[in-house]
């Protein structure tokens, strides 16, 4: 009995060893295929992506709106993987929005093309490369539905599913790099498979009833023969074996049918279970019906009674009631109380027509206790009182001023209610609203105060604002869950606002909307407005002394005579601004685009444009005495009679840039702007050491004797 069993086991480890190594060589030829895969979706999105991002950085071609389905889409990968949502006008080179389409559709339609060769032939282009095929149970081609099924569900949705789950609710949320790592385990995970009883299976073949086999190797009948015969010569144990790591397809007659094969053979319990739901659905919707109606009922006695309590104390402030002023002032606090739409009207039309002065703060008291729901009625009182005045015209009457007083009132309590609900006013709407001075000469203007608030959510669009103090305001806040710069953030909106002589100090404006908005003369030292949209924004001579403008969205702005001194701008887009006599010393521009940007008179003393984008950029009469300009591209730039005295400029692109009459030997520097601070370039001749002057315009005799004793390239140089 011994001699058989140790031969039969010695016959079964040999045959042993070539089924594990073919196993394994599948499973290297699977995982090949599914990188190859990948790689082909990955790249085609990723160079029309790169391509655009290039021809975007370019001022050769015209810029309009970014396409829609762009838009829609950055916004919906936005939100589940907690990114920043870009609202408003954003703007892009012409064949750059055609290839982020291509970059969108590409990878969409080679996938379902992949989709669609592994459902009629088994095989995508990189297994059939690679000789790895994909069969059901017949040993056919698995077909589209169960494709949908074993790579959208189970080699996808599945794995992804769990990721985001443990990423979204873990400590490290929103690290988008945490999340990575946990989508590439889960997705490996589930490729090795679940051991079975036919060996290891991934999770989408079992869900799918497929098999993933070696095209190399003999089909079904053969195999099952060989089966056949293995299990009647070594038992079913070590047929077991010669089965580990391999996935054929109907080579098991008695193979465990699929969720669907569950469903057609059990169809009494699909019957009872799709029942079972209909029953608890109308259930659920008869309960739902009846509290519904249960609350509606509730809300129209509170309404009625209120209503019946409003008509008592409005009686009470009739002029033959005989009412005291301390009566009146119970009454209308007690009226402020209701806070329903009818009580707020009534206290709105009252602040208007009352001229009693106490009652008058009394008034407005109530309709601050009624808080931001009493703003949609200051607001329209307030655009109607603006009509009013602006019909009467700026002669000085004594009705102008009776209605300038009404409007005060109407301001002073709008200002009043958002300074108390601090943080509590989200989606508080004054669109168009008047809240800064009236422009008709010779009128008291009010002045909005709201230094040091919480004013994230709020609704400023095409409000006037004009001389307005929002010091270390915050017009942006984390949102639902804490954290910065993440999908839920409230920001404001301030596009196409009156902002003139606005005093934002130390404010909080990151990632606001402000396109097209008036900040000219405002003072925004030190305040926040990195990655804010400034598209079109009107800040002629405004105070941006230390501002953080990173990443900000610049494109077409006017900032004419602005003080950018000290104020980072590294990565912000700037594209056709205007700069004109801007004062720019020591701002960090670095990486900036400043295509097509006009700085004609602007003083860029020791400024850093290292790798910025100048291209067409009209930098003539401009100051750049110590500016660093490192790798800056600055083809075709006007740089006419432009101080360029100790700039760096080492590895610039200068083709076809304009260099008549600019200085570029370094001149003794003026005691009186010892203040400006310039770069340590160590030897002078390191200033433009391996610049290509070669294609550079209008170079004289002087700046080509300087750049070919200094180390620069030209082919008049000895």
């Amino acid at each position: 009995m011994t001699t058989p069993i140790v031969k039969r086991s010695n016959q079964s480890g040999q045959s042993k060893q070539p089924e594990r190594a073919n196993s394994l060589l599948l499973a290297s030829r699977r995982f090949a295929a599914w990188a190859a895969e990948i790689t082909l979706v990955v790249t085609s999105g990723l160079i029309p992506f790169g391509i655009g991002v290039y021809a975007d950085s370019r001022s050769d071609f015209n810029r309009v709106p970014l396409n829609p389905v762009l838009v829609v889409t950055e916004r919906a990968i936005a939100r589940p993987l907690a990114l920043p949502v870009s609202y408003g006008i954003r703007n892009v080179a012409w064949p750059t929005n055609i290839l982020w389409t291509i970059a969108l559709l590409a990878p969409v339609t080679l996938s379902w093309w992949q989709l669609y060769l592994l459902a009629k032939t088994g095989s995508t282009i990189p297994k059939r490369w690679l000789k790895v095929r994909v069969v059901n149970e017949q040993g056919r081609p698995p077909g589209l539905g169960a494709v949908v099924i074993r790579e959208g569900v189970g080699r996808w949705t599945v794995p992804i599913s769990i990721a985001y789950l443990l990423w979204r609710y873990s400590f490290a949320f929103p690290n988008l790099g945490l999340f990575t790592f946990l989508s590439l385990l889960m997705i490996v995970g589930e490729g090795i498979g679940l051991p079975s009883r036919r060996g290891r299976r991934a999770l989408h073949d079992q869900l799918a009833g497929t098999y993933t086999i070696d095209a190399t190797r003999p089909q079904a009948s053969s195999l099952l023969a060989n089966n056949k015969q293995v299990e009647a010569t070594n038992g079913n144990d070590e047929a077991e074996e010669w089965h580990e790591g391999e996935e054929l397809a109907a080579a098991q007659t008695n193979q465990s049918p699929n969720i669907w094969r569950r469903i057609q053979q059990n169809p009494n319990l699909t019957l009872f279970g799709v029942g079972l739901t209909s029953m608890t659905a109308v259930l659920a919707t008869l309960i739902g019906t009846q509290v519904y109606i249960q609350i509606q009922q509730s809300q129209r006695t509170t309404e009625k009674i209120n209503s019946q309590q409003f008509l008592e104390l409005v009686k009470q402030l009739a002029p033959n009631s005989g009412a005291t002023n301390e009566q009146r002032q119970s009454t209308i606090l007690a009226i402020g109380g209701l806070n329903d739409p009818e009580s707020i009207k009534f206290l709105a039309n009252l602040l208007v027509s009352e001229t009693n002065p106490s009652i008058q703060d009394t008034i407005q008291q109530a309709l601050t206790t009624v808080g931001p729901q009493a703003i949609p009625e200051l607001k329209n009182k307030n655009q109607f009182l603006v009509s009013e005045l602006e019909s009467v015209g700026s002669t000085a009457t004594q009705e102008r001023e009776l209605r300038q007083g009404r409007l005060q009132r109407n301001q002073r309590t709008i200002n009043k209610i958002l300074s108390v609900y601090s943080g509590k006013i989200e989606g508080v709407d004054l669109t168009s609203t008047q809240l800064g001075q009236s422009g008709i000469p010779g009128s008291s203007f009010f002045n909005l105060v709201l230094d040091n608030l919480d004013l994230s959510g709020v609704k400023f669009k095409s409000a006037n604002l004009n001389q307005a103090s929002f010091k270390g305001s915050r017009f942006r806040d984390v949102g639902e869950d804490g954290r910065w710069d993440t999908y839920d953030d409230v920001m404001a909106d301030l596009s196409q606002a009156q902002l003139q002589q606005a005093n934002l100090t130390d404010a909080n404006l990151s990632r606001v909307l402000m396109n097209r908005t008036d900040l000219s003369r405002a003072t925004l030292n030190r305040a926040n407005l990195s990655n804010a949209r400034l598209y079109e924004a009107k800040l002629n001579s405004a105070q941006l002394v230390g501002a953080d403008l990173r990443n900000a969205l610049l494109e077409k702005a006017s900032l004419t005579g602005a003080d950018l001194g000290d104020a980072k701008l590294n990565e912000a887009n700037l594209y056709a601004a205007r700069l004109g006599r801007a004062t720019a010393i020591g701002t960090q521009l670095s990486f900036a685009n400043l295509t097509n940007t006009d700085w004609q008179g602007a003083d860029l003393s020791g400024a850093y444009l290292d790798r910025a984008n100048l291209s067409n950029a009209n930098l003539g009469a401009t100051r750049l005495a110590g500016a660093v300009l490192r790798s800056a591209q600055m083809e075709n730039a006007n740089l006419q009679n432009a101080d360029l005295s100790l700039a760096d400029l080492r590895g610039a692109n200068v083709v076809g840039a304009d260099f008549k009459g600019a200085i570029l030997a370094p001149s003794k520097q003026d005691p009186a702007d010892q203040f400006v601070q310039t770069p340590d370039l160590g030897s002078v001749s390191a200033v433009v050491q391996g610049v290509d002057f070669s294609k550079a315009k209008n170079l004289d005799s002087k700046q080509l004797a300087y750049i070919c004793t200094q180390g620069g390239i030209h082919p008049r140089c000895p």
